[in-house]
């Protein structure tokens, strides 16, 4: 696998299969809240995470890209954390197998977002690429084929902009939009519901959106459930 600088000008990495290590921390869940905005989006991210008893302890790294870091929680507590290399380093964490909860809440801005990778903003409408490494354009995670989580996610924007909400590749009939309600700021809202997210999980890049411009401007949260594999050196 070859990892690209965005601008092109350094020489591609090459990453062997060799090489691989398994990660020091696994995501089970991902609760996912998006409040839509093409110059300032809030991504407000609650994972449950656990410490991989297989390697050896060590601090949770997790990949970030173009992101405002504005809160980080520890099973509802601030935390201290530092910055490394463009990760988000945090140290002392529970070890026990039951895990603990970690929030993190960043901002964005999509109609900056000019890479095309991660949460971004085309002709008025929005955009994600999760794959290979564009999550961590939309929050901190361990951004990696390996990592499998269940995800969840709440969309708010703004009704007269964006009408129509779509997640987890379901296109919301009348019925389900008038249920997920408009907010008294003139917003509205939909979440990915329960029966609709993924019967296994699913990697970082595996998660990505697209966006329908039929009738109206709208964004779509979608989900897939093709698991990522790691082959062994003897595999050919």
């Amino acid at each position: 696998m070859f990892s690209l600088r965005e601008d092109g000008q350094a020489p591609a990495t090459a990453r062997h299969r060799g090489d691989y290590q398994a990660p020091a921390w696994w995501i089970d869940t991902v609760d996912l809240t998006f409040d839509l905005d093409p110059a300032k989006t809030r991504v407000l991210n609650r994972m449950h995470v656990r410490r991989n008893s297989d390697v050896a302890p060590q601090p949770l790294r997790l990949d970030g890209d173009e992101l405002n870091l504005a809160r980080v929680m520890v099973n509802g507590a601030g935390t201290s954390f530092r910055m490394d290399a463009g990760q988000l380093v945090l140290e002392n964490l529970p070890q026990d197998e039951a895990g603990f909860d970690l929030e993190i809440f960043t901002t964005c801005a999509p109609e900056k977002n000019t890479a095309l990778m991660g949460l971004y903003v085309s002709q008025g409408t929005f955009f994600t690429q999760c794959e290979a490494e564009g999550f961590r354009r939309i929050t901190y995670f361990l951004d990696r084929p390996d990592v499998m989580a269940s995800y969840q996610v709440l969309l708010r924007a703004d009704k007269a902009a964006y009408p129509v909400l779509l997640s987890t590749a379901i296109w919301w009939s009348k019925v389900s939009l008038r249920a997920a309600g408009t907010l008294p700021n003139g917003w509205t809202r939909t979440r990915s519901p329960a029966t609709c997210s993924p019967w296994w999980p699913a990697s970082s890049s595996r998660a990505s959106s697209a966006s329908s411009r039929v009738r109206a401007r709208s964004i779509c949260w979608r989900c897939t459930c093709a698991p990522a594999t790691w082959a062994r050196p003897s595999t050919q």
